[in-house]
């Protein structure tokens, strides 16, 4: 049942939005807290550069199928699934709203908890960090041009220049900085994973505390009803069992093996919070972020309570067969 509870940092995103409801920051102070929210984002992607070794990257690519199907997954199926709810819009969904599943819809995979969960399955870790890495690396340039393509087609964002370079200077730019410098101190980065952990949580909350800051002065809770969250809870439900469902079976038909099947899965499936917060900051700034990014926090939370429930059955049933088979193969020597 503990599986099931919110983790450390889903309380604390949600206890941001609880206080960002109470005291949002506004006026001066925000224009200062914006400039070290900024600051925050670009060392978190930093990091994740100076993280990321260039040789299991280039590795990765080398199996190409699966890194195909798992990126056709994460930026073509799942974009469609989108815009398949657009039908809803706007007479069951509020446009507001529809737009923060979208924008799910558009999002590079997880890094950390698709690569946890491939390796308690027993999937190919290895092929999960490169598909994971290579999902972000591309997710800077895809996610942003799926949002134009998809989101100017209703009057919503266009692209812009200024977009572009905010994007580049903010995001690119600091994740090819660490690049650079990984060989000197990418060891040093992964071996503190405890000690700079804060640095990736405290971006995220940063930028969840600015935008829902500004989400309720802008109104936000007197926008959408409690009915309203419902419904983006429901749905957030369905896009992720659509993307499992699509994955288990697509790998199937693929012809991977259950280890590549696992990485699919988990890779596939899920939706990055750590980089869907800042990029829907700089993509949609002077918009109401706050309604844009709640979609994706319920769908963190979706997600890792049922990956971690499936990661555990597909544990627990590949023992079984092991042991089935040890069992036979016993009894055949016995024999």
């Amino acid at each position: 049942m503990k599986r099931f509870l919110p983790d450390t940092f889903t309380i604390l995103l949600v206890a941001t939005v609880a206080f960002a409801s109470v005291l949002p920051i506004h006026g001066e102070p925000a224009a200062w807290f914006s400039v070290a929210t900024n600051l925050a984002v670009a060392l978190l992607f930093f990091m994740h550069g100076a993280r990321l070794s260039t040789d299991v990257v280039l590795a990765g690519f080398l199996h190409w199928r699966l890194q195909s199907f798992i990126l056709a997954i994460t930026f073509v199926v799942f974009p469609l699934l989108g815009l398949l709810l657009g039908f809803l819009s706007p007479w069951l969904i509020p446009p507001a709203l529809y737009l923060g599943l979208l924008y799910v819809c558009v999002l590079p995979s997880t890094v950390q908890s698709s690569i946890a969960f491939t390796s308690i399955a027993g999937g190919n870790v290895p092929a999960a960090i490169c598909a994971a890495s290579a999902s972000n690396i591309l997710g800077m340039f895809l996610t942003p041009a799926l949002v134009t393509i998809l989101f100017s087609a209703s009057g919503h964002v266009g692209v812009s220049l200024d977009m572009i370079w905010k994007i580049l200077l903010q995001l690119f730019l600091p994740f090819v900085l660490g690049q650079v410098l990984q060989p000197f101190i990418g060891n040093w980065i992964r071996a503190r994973k405890s000690l700079l952990a804060p640095v990736d949580r405290g971006s995220i909350i940063m930028v969840v505390y600015l935008a829902f800051s500004n989400a309720v002065i802008e109104g936000i809770w007197a926008e959408f009803s409690t009915a309203d969250l419902a419904l983006v809870i429901g749905l957030d439900i369905f896009l992720l069992a659509a993307a499992l469902m699509l994955t288990i079976f697509g790998s199937k038909l693929c012809g991977f093996s259950r280890e590549d099947k696992i990485a699919a899965v988990f890779c596939g499936s899920k939706k990055s919070l750590a980089s869907g917060v800042p990029m829907a900051g700089v993509i949609f700034a002077g918009q109401s972020v706050g309604a844009i990014v709640l979609p994706l926090m319920l769908f963190h939370q979706i997600q890792l309570m049922v990956c971690a429930w499936l990661a555990r059955r597909m544990a627990s049933h590949a023992q079984e067969v092991a042991q089935q088979a040890s069992f036979s193969k016993d009894s055949v020597t016995s024999r």
